[in-house]
């Protein structure tokens, strides 16, 4: 194998796979890069078994020359390492040549690396999908709705199904789910689909986050593919493979509620500020502060520790309907709500001291979030 490549392009691309490679994994080879040169361009792949991403650098972009193919081949080379290297190198142009028995030397300018490199024939095969059943949606909303939705999965490994977002598809729309059981965050979307597609599944948070590093914010559109253990994310020269949680996803429909008894309108700026500054003087690790409707056009936050001291203050709501309402709640899961809505002012709407509540964007339907409260009254 030999090629000439631009070394930027190729720092990409290794910065995209390395998301999938782990040190900590049971196959040693997995802790490399895979590299093959065809007379396409140049394919690297990193895996952790969970997670595996191909990210593919074409011979030409437009008129310009990236890559230049001497000899066809493949090896693995050890990620953390190469990784570096090829981030170190001194000049625009690296070239890369393994020479017999799996020596791979790295050459910029007058800098050399001469690395042992591992057969690629024994890294595990990216896996085979049937790319029958896709639908399409463009990048910019996909990292939206991860966005609006994954902060909210469950760390604990006791139930981990949790720590996956549920994602169902049907007649033409998706709609992402994520809980850990204290709070729900919910976000709907129309996507094209052919045929009538529908989903059920339960993507890990951890794989979305990082799709959602890799992916560029744009509005060109990205396929995804669904089969029974695996999800394939393919956007132009970058293929995105995770595993799906096995298991059923939790029923949340039942959790949210129907009935309002106190619906406030507040500006979202105003109040994300607000507790903000209460959480600064909140209780115990989540930061708890209380929430009371006051009378006149204002809301009252506040918060006290015992060895420290009290925050009281008043924000403007622009309307106020319903029971009077004493609340508290986790100031760090309010705030995580909040950031993920967009608009100038938010609905919240209220089913008593201990149910859970509901934050919507005013005059938008498609994204939720719901919190559930803290017994201090």
């Amino acid at each position: 194998m030999r090629f000439t490549i631009q070394r930027d392009k190729l720092v990409e691309g290794v910065q995209d796979v390395m998301k999938a490679v782990t040190s900590r994994t049971t196959i040693p080879i997995l802790t490399g890069i895979k590299i093959v040169a065809s007379d396409e361009g140049v394919a690297l792949t990193g895996s952790d078994s969970d997670i595996s991403i191909e990210s593919f650098i074409p011979k030409n972009q437009g008129d310009e020359v990236i890559v230049e193919i001497k000899q066809p081949g493949a090896i693995v080379l050890q990620a953390k390492f190469f990784s570096e290297i090829v981030k170190k190198l001194p000049t625009d142009l690296v070239e890369i040549h393994v020479e017999n028995h799996l020596q791979t030397v790295i050459r910029s300018g007058k800098s050399e690396f001469n690395i042992n490199g591992l057969d690629a024939d024994e890294y595990p095969h990216l896996p085979q999908i049937e790319e029958e059943n896709a639908f399409k949606m463009p990048t910019d909303l996909l990292k939206a709705m991860v966005r609006q939705t994954v902060f909210a999965v469950s760390t604990s490994e006791t139930r981990p199904i949790l720590t996956g977002v549920n994602w169902q598809v049907e007649n033409d729309s998706l709609t992402c789910i994520a809980t850990d059981s204290h709070r729900l965050a919910l976000r709907k979307a129309k996507i094209e689909t052919e045929g009538n597609d529908q989903y059920n599944v339960v993507i890990p948070g951890k794989s979305l986050n990082e799709l959602s590093k890799i992916l560029d914010d744009q509005n060109d559109l990205i396929e995804i593919v669904i089969t029974e253990n695996q999800v394939l994310f393919k956007a132009e020269n970058l293929l995105f493979f995770s595993r799906l949680l096995e298991g059923n996803y939790p029923d949340t429909s039942r959790l949210i509620p129907t009935e309002s008894k106190t619906e406030v309108v507040v500006g979202t700026k105003e109040f994300l500020q607000a507790i903000d500054r209460a959480s600064l003087l909140g209780e115990g690790k989540n930061n708890v502060v209380k929430f009371s409707t006051i009378d006149g056009d204002f809301v009252e936050i506040s918060s006290n520790s015992p060895e420290i001291g009290k925050v009281v203050e008043e924000i403007p709501s622009q309307t106020k309907d319903g029971e009077d309402l004493k609340i508290s709640f986790s100031a760090k899961f309010m705030m995580d709500a909040l950031k993920t809505l967009e608009g100038p002012e938010i609905k919240v709407n209220f089913t008593g001291a201990m149910r859970p509540f509901i934050i919507r964007p005013l005059n938008d339907d498609s994204i939720l979030q719901l919190i559930l409260p803290v017994r201090t009254y």
